[in-house]
């Protein structure tokens, strides 16, 4: 596997580099807020204080067309791919620090399951947001140099990542909804594959340490 880039064109069947906004403000607070975990990776969904600044207005107006949205982060230090997830929309991610994105198209699924091989890396630069489509499927982001760990906006449909709906398994996908609008592929040597999630990541469960 190589880490190519966020700004390189391979991006662009994933996502897309999302600027014109000032996300100066938003990444200060994150900062301020939120802890960096040396050894494990934390996400909240939603968090007042990085809500309550500027950029809000302009990702839930211009970005999400005026959509309900929440703004919460993911920090920690990390590695692995472990699973993958994906959205009925999309997410937009914004590094306070360098990031490395593990992601795989949702296309790839097959009977529930894609191997790890499809998956590839990209560099986003601190500082940078980035969209990824609904079809794109992620999970935490990983450090981009080993031992460093990293803060990164999460920006989704408000309700996005909170419990789970009751519902009667129509169909596999069903099976594979682990929160609402986050239907999960965990790899089998994870916690989440432990705690009951669907094991759909066959292959090895990547680790970048040795390419960082």
């Amino acid at each position: 596997m190589k880490i190519q880039s966020v700004k390189d064109e391979a991006f662009q069947v994933y996502g897309r580099i999302v600027d014109g906004y000032d996300y100066k403000e938003l990444l200060e607070t994150l900062e301020a807020c939120s802890e960096k975990p040396a050894d494990s990776v934390i996400y909240v969904p939603s968090v007042e204080t990085l809500e309550n600044t500027s950029a809000y207005k302009d990702l839930q107006v211009n970005c999400y067309g005026g959509m309900p949205i929440q703004i919460g982060y993911c920090n920690g230090t990390n590695t692995m791919l472990n699973c993958f997830e994906y959205h009925r929309d999309s997410e937009i991610d914004i590094a306070a620090d360098d990031v490395i994105l593990l992601v795989a198209r949702q296309q790839d699924i097959q009977d529930g399951k894609i191997d790890s091989s499809k998956t590839e890396a990209f560099f986003c630069p601190k500082g940078t947001a980035v969209e990824l489509y609904a079809t794109t499927l992620h999970y935490a982001p990983c450090s981009a140099k080993l031992g460093e760990g990293f803060r990164v906006v999460i920006v989704l449909p408000k309700g996005t990542n909170e419990e789970k709906p009751e519902l009667t398994v129509k169909n596999p996908e069903d099976a594979m909804l682990w929160a609402a609008n986050k239907w999960l592929l965990a790899h089998k040597d994870t916690s989440e594959a432990a705690d009951g999630a669907h094991v759909g990541i066959t292959g090895e469960n990547i680790d970048i340490a040795g390419l960082i």
